[in-house]
């Protein structure tokens, strides 16, 4: 693979990341009752109070705004995060 396939490679995962952080703020914006800036703020510490990166935690936001799963201990943090940043916790 060439350097400029591997930065188009780059690029496209990075712009895929960004839609899936993008979207899991929205899902947290709508059902946190917060802001876009507290949004991230609040995916941001439940990526570094699990350790797992903060697309894969936007991604399981999305994943329970579809199928009403997710796991215990990251809906833990989400709500302690949602009490911490926001006037309601999940519904």
């Amino acid at each position: 693979m060439s350097g400029l396939e591997e930065q188009i490679l780059q690029l496209k995962e990075a712009v895929t990341s960004h839609a899936v952080v993008d979207q899991g703020m929205g899902m947290v914006v709508a059902l946190g009752r917060v802001s876009p800036d507290e949004a991230w703020v609040v995916l941001k510490e439940v990526s570094q109070h699990t350790n797992i990166k903060l697309r894969n935690v936007a991604d399981m936001i999305l994943i329970w705004g579809r199928t009403g799963e997710m796991p215990a201990d990251i809906r833990a943090e989400l709500e302690d995060a949602l009490d911490r940043h926001g006037p309601t916790g999940i519904p």
